[in-house]
Formats: structure tokens, C-alpha cells, sequence
């Protein structure tokens, strides 16, 4: 069963407290300093050159080579503007990958860029659904959109019933950062309401084998999907990604795009990444770290640690008793882990850890028997 499944209705008012669900409502200039810190928080800032990178959720230091080779062969290229040819031909791909019309499909400079176009999109009342990724709050909040929390209490299940109904933009993670958790395709469905918009953060959803629970082949006039690629591809520092949903909502946030808003090297590595053989191969990758993450669990709990399950995603969520002083001291011996007080609904005491292989996750084990806790 859901999480706080059989809870009152929830209010749309400041402080609003019900079974299982936290409420607030404020602009970004009703939230502290502090708070706006930690909504602008991510993993790359833990990270120094040299250490062992658990905070960020990228796979690997690079491209697979194949994808670097068709890169590079556009580098000659790089002299004039973006063609309309390799939008459109990147757009059909996407398009073709999840069985979507074209006119369904708008090209995004990663999925940060597509969280930072929703107050185009004019919601009164934005719902977001935490513990979750906050750049689609903090966009929001800096756009002076009125933002409800809608805060999960463990194990983090989705329930629609919890989100206000004057709330007509809900924003929901799946799998959810950091939580790792899988919300079934029924109950992302659940949350439409007449009037509505939900956007589905669907950053994670091709590190999961089969890719279950995805939306992202279904069209709806009031879902968006957001796919990011440089997480399983390491394009993080080239920033690709998408969103699928009705013409008219992906018109409404392409309004006032400069021209070229992506460039040659974007466009074709979108294009890359949704070819038929390299969908076949981030499913072989998801198979590793789904491998990876069960054989990652028993070890880091022999350590006394709690790892939250069912995780689902290429990460876990980590609960210790000084998680703060951890973290510091796995920083001191080179390893990078994230912090997890910067998520809504996470208070001190948890952490977040990318899926790694086993030789990292050996040294990360022993660092930690070290340290102890």
C-alpha cells in the first residue's frame, strides 16, 4: 500500500500538516538564504579532481568511444550554425525511440534547461513532490510561482490524494532522486486532474532494465516527460536531453528560445543516443548497475549503514548517525559522497551514493571501516 494512503484531504496553506504529507507554500523570497542554498545544492560540488566519485550520478569519466568518434567527426563543422537538418533528424530519433509523433518531441540543453522553461507554462499553484531533484522548485520559486511541497514521509510512495487539487502543475520524479524509489506508471497517472499539467522527471528512467513504469510512450495532452542523457552516456558536460508531451504545452515552453538554442555536437548526440542499438545498450548497462546496486546493499548494511529499499534507480539513499562528519571524513581520504540534508523532507543523517562498481565500492567500504561511525 501507498504511504499515507487514507489521509485527509490536503489544504492548499502555508504549514499545512496531513497523514503523511508536509505542506508549504511560499515564493523564493519567503525561503530562507539558507534554504535557497540547499535548493541550488548538487553532487559536483562535493567532487574534486582525483577522488573517487560517488556524489554524482554519471556513469563513467566519458562517452563510450563510439559515441566520441561520431562526435568528433562533427568537430570540422563546428564553424557554422546549427542545420535544421540535424534537428529535425535528431527529433524523428527521439520520436522513433519512444513511439511519439515528432511534433511531440522538443530538444532540451539537458533536462535542467527543460525544469528552468516550466513558469512558461503560467501555473497559479506548482506542486512538487519531495524528497525529490530541487531545480524544478528553485526554477519555479525564482520565477515567482507559488510552490507546495508535498513532503513523502518513508517509505517515499507516491499517493496522488496528497496533492492539493488547486495545485494545476504537479512535478514528480521517476525513479525519484534521491530515494531511488520506482512510483508505478498507475499512480503517475492518477495525479491528472482537469486543468492540471504533470511533468515527470524521467532523468533516471533508462538506467532501470525494461524501463518500467515509464510514461514516456504514452501521449496525454496534460503529461511532460523529461529524459536527460548525460547521465547514462557521460554528457554531462555537453548537456542533452528532452521533452516529450503535447504540441501545445512544448510550444508554450519554447516560447521566447533564442535561435539555436542547441548546438551541432548536442544535436547529434541526441540523435546517437536514440538509435535502436544504442537504446539496446544502455539497457545492457542498466542490467550492470541494477547487478552492481544488489551486490552494493548487503555490504554497505554490514557496515551498520541503512540503505532505503526498494531502490530502483542508479543510486541509494544512505542513512547514518553523524552523516555530515562522514562525508567530510570520506572527503579527507578521496572518496566523494552527496549530501542528503539538501533535499526536502531529508534531515540530517542521510546520504546519497551513486551505484559504482565493486573495486570503488571496496574503497569506499574500507574507507568507511576506518572512519567507523
Amino acid at each position: 500500500m501507498d504511504a499515507a494512503t487514507g489521509a485527509d484531504a490536503v489544504e492548499v496553506s502555508a504549514g499545512t500538516v496531513a497523514s503523511g504529507v508536509n505542506v508549504q507554500e511560499s515564493a523564493l523570497a519567503g525561503v530562507s538564504a539558507e534554504e535557497q542554498e540547499k535548493l541550488r545544492h548538487h553532487g559536483d560540488v562535493e567532487v574534486s579532481a582525483g577522488m573517487v566519485d560517488f556524489a554524482v550520478n554519471v556513469q563513467g569519466s566519458a562517452p563510450p568511444e563510439w559515441l566520441r568518434e561520431r562526435l568528433a567527426r562533427r568537430l570540422g563543422e563546428l564553424g557554422r550554425y546549427p542545420a535544421a537538418a540535424d534537428e529535425a533528424a535528431a527529433r524523428e530519433a527521439v520520436a522513433a525511440r519512444h513511439g511519439r509523433r515528432v511534433e511531440e518531441v522538443l530538444l532540451l540543453a539537458g533536462a535542467a534547461e527543460g525544469f528552468a522553461m516550466l513558469p512558461r507554462l503560467e501555473p497559479s499553484l506548482a506542486a512538487v513532490i519531495h524528497p525529490s531533484f530541487t531545480e524544478p522548485e528553485l526554477a519555479l520559486r525564482e520565477a515567482g510561482v507559488p510552490v507546495v511541497r508535498v513532503v513523502l514521509e518513508p517509505p517515499y510512495l507516491l499517493d496522488g490524494a496528497l496533492v492539493p487539487e488547486a495545485a494545476d502543475l504537479v512535478v514528480v520524479g521517476n525513479p525519484t532522486n534521491p530515494t531511488s524509489v520506482l512510483h508505478g506508471v498507475a499512480g503517475i497517472r492518477a495525479l491528472r486532474r482537469p486543468g492540471r499539467i504533470v511533468v515527470v522527471d524521467e532523468a533516471f528512467a533508462d538506467a532501470v532494465p525494461g524501463e518500467p513504469e515509464s510514461i514516456a510512450g504514452e501521449s496525454y495532452p496534460d503529461v511532460l516527460v523529461l529524459r536527460s542523457l548525460t547521465k547514462t552516456w557521460a554528457l554531462a558536460g555537453l548537456r542533452c536531453g528532452y521533452v516529450l508531451g503535447a504540441p501545445d504545452l512544448l510550444a508554450r515552453m519554447n516560447r521566447g528560445r533564442p535561435h539555436w538554442p542547441l548546438g551541432t555536437l548536442q544535436l547529434e548526440a541526441i540523435a546517437a543516443t536514440s538509435s535502436p542499438a544504442a537504446v539496446a545498450e544502455s539497457q545492457r548497462r542498466a542490467q550492470g548497475i541494477a547487478v552492481d546496486r544488489a551486490a552494493m546493499i548487503p555490504r554497505l548494511r554490514e557496515l551498520g549503514i541503512g540503505v532505503h529499499e526498494p531502490a530502483r534507480g542508479p543510486f541509494l539513499l544512505l542513512r547514518v548517525p553523524d552523516a555530515e562528519l562522514l562525508r567530510k571524513r570520506l572527503a579527507d581520504k578521496g572518496i566523494a559522497v552527496r549530501r542528503g540534508d539538501t533535499f526536502p523532507g531529508l534531515e540530517a543523517g542521510f546520504l546519497r551514493v551513486a551505484v559504482r562498481p565493486a573495486a570503488e565500492v571496496d574503497r569506499l567500504v574500507a574507507a568507511i571501516r576506518e572512519i567507523g561511525l
